[in-house]
């Protein structure tokens, strides 16, 4: 009878205290919260301008605020704490005497521990090493990989568009943008403070909101959400990263670098057979880029057959004349063409001994600069391959149907869901270092012809322990162009290529307006008539 009484004393004691220990950590989360409940929007996120004395006088405001609110929250923490102690001391009196009696039930002696303030710490390390942050964890297939939301200061660039659908847009959740306003200035402040590498005497700049590149999100479910942030350093070349672990409540600080990409070459890989016009244009898109702009790229062309070669060369010829610029190499394939078999030939031909950042591409994609230095910090040998999802262009023809002229290729490529999609099924461009792509055993050489290949290499870095980071990416195209899928392909990869083909013509709404357009010109005209009578 005793025992049973003890068990459910010590049941409600248990329970009481667990919700006071809850109650203590929410309010000790809101006392460190900054207000969100002001009526000003954002600085940081709406990049307006305003006046001195009207941002102290904001300052202020919200300094009064956080005063008045945390003395309230400091009183009800330290009533909290009163019974918090209160109810403890109960719990371990009776410990004592069930266990100064023998009959202390198994299971329990873990509560006959006075608990420490280090046990929620512990508790938030123990989210952090179970998220993949530091390393990959291994994935089933591509289905399980979470993915990353890419976001800028105004924009986020998400795969799960919600009910709005589009590919790019500015948070419309409140707590959404409340969230990513307080990572970048989380980050400006671990940047700006004297904890910072205080050893370095060269250490002196004053990071901004300015300075802040991109960031890449996600969130575990079950862990919390990680936050790898970029920001501009004291050259081109030289970049902060930070990754911060929101593991459901406080940021923790996982690690602070300065990584400097000077060095990084990127070894571009071109895989062709025919199609010299689209050469000719990825190449002016090269020497703008590439060339021009970045400086520590090469250029490998993987060429099948004999076909139209000699133009090849031609083109390569004449960009090292123009530019003096000579990082090409040219390896012909006399075989039928494989994008996977060039890729993989593409990939080991390197022969210098350092070891290089690859970058799979394809003849009718367009980069930018911005996107070059997102494929060196989001690789990282033995430890990340960046995936990029590239925007994939409508045909123009359907989309500017009413232009008497195209507009140009720049003018082209925004990022609207009029304009195209992103391109979520496809795995082909990707950045990863040679001696990752050659341990994971590189692609199947099996395959011939299009499709699949980049499928069966993306679901060996998912069985890796490697860190696969998927993520949209703000500055890679796929331009649109006619598609042909061959009648000799095996079933499974046609029907691949006319799913692909129908995607890459127009949005539902803009092929419906073709499926229905006699119905819609007759409904125009009788509106008009009707608005002559």
């Amino acid at each position: 009878m005793f025992r049973r009484w003890l068990l459910a004393l010590m049941a409600r004691i248990s329970l009481i205290t667990l919700g006071l220990c809850c109650f203590l950590l929410l309010f000790y989360l809101l006392a460190c919260k900054p207000s969100s409940h002001s009526k000003h929007p954002s600085l940081l996120w709406s990049g307006g301008a305003t006046s001195k004395e009207g941002y102290m006088a904001l300052l202020q405001e919200g300094e009064d605020s956080h005063r008045h609110y945390i003395s309230s929250l400091t009183k009800q923490i330290a009533e909290l704490k009163e019974a918090l102690e209160e109810r403890t001391q109960q719990l371990q009196e009776s410990l004592e005497k069930a266990k100064s009696k023998g009959i202390l039930p198994q299971g329990l002696e873990s509560l006959h521990k006075t608990p420490t303030k280090s046990d929620l710490k512990e508790f938030f390390r123990s989210q952090l090493n179970q998220a993949e942050v530091n390393s990959g964890l291994e994935v089933p297939n591509e289905y399980a990989l979470i993915p990353f939301d890419t976001f800028t200061l105004q924009t986020v660039y998400q795969l799960e568009t919600g009910l709005t659908k589009h590919p790019a847009e500015r948070p419309m959740r409140r707590d959404h943008r409340d969230e990513l306003i307080g990572t970048v200035e989380m980050a400006l402040h671990v940047l700006n403070g004297p904890q910072q590498q205080p050893g370095n005497p060269r250490r002196k700049r004053s990071y901004s909101p300015s300075d802040f590149i991109q960031g890449l999100t996600r969130t575990e479910r079950s862990r919390g959400t990680v936050y790898e942030l970029m920001f501009k350093d004291d050259s081109p070349q030289d970049f902060a990263q930070l990754v911060l672990f929101r593991p459901f409540g406080p940021l923790m600080k996982v690690k602070s670098d300065s990584v400097n990409t000077a060095s990084i070459i990127i070894n571009i890989i071109v895989p062709l057979s025919g199609r010299v016009y689209a050469f000719r244009q990825f190449v002016n898109n090269f020497r703008e880029v590439c060339i021009q702009q970045d400086g520590q790229v090469h250029l490998t062309v993987v060429y099948f057959g004999r076909d139209q070669i000699d133009q090849v060369k031609a083109v390569l010829d004449q960009t090292t004349r123009e530019t003096r610029f000579r990082g090409f190499t040219l390896i012909q394939m006399n075989e039928e063409f494989s994008r996977g078999r060039g890729l993989d030939v593409g990939a080991r031909a390197w022969r210098q001994r350092q070891n290089v950042l690859l970058f799979f591409c394809d003849v009718d994609i367009h980069f930018t600069a911005d996107f070059l230095t997102s494929c060196r910090l989001n690789a990282e040998a033995g430890k990340k391959v960046y995936y990029p999802v590239l925007f994939s262009q409508y045909n123009p023809s359907i989309i500017y149907s009413n232009h008497t002229l195209l507009p140009s290729i720049k003018q082209q490529l925004v990022i609207k869901k009029e304009n195209g999609f992103w391109r979520d099924f496809g795995f082909g461009m990707t950045c990863q270092y040679r001696s990752d792509f050659i341990n994971v055993g590189g692609f199947d050489r099996s395959i011939r012809g299009w499709g699949l290949e980049d499928v069966h290499l993306y679901r060996k870095y998912l069985h890796s322990k490697l860190m696969v980071v998927r993520a949209p990416s703000r500055g890679l195209f796929h331009l649109w162009h006619e598609k042909s899928c061959a009648d000799e392909l095996p079933p499974d990869k046609y029907k691949m290529c006319m799913q692909t083909k129908a995607m890459s013509e127009a949005s539902h709404g803009q092929l419906g307006e073709l499926l229905f357009k006699e119905e819609i010109e007759l409904h125009l005209n009788s509106q008009k008539k009707i608005k002559e009578i």
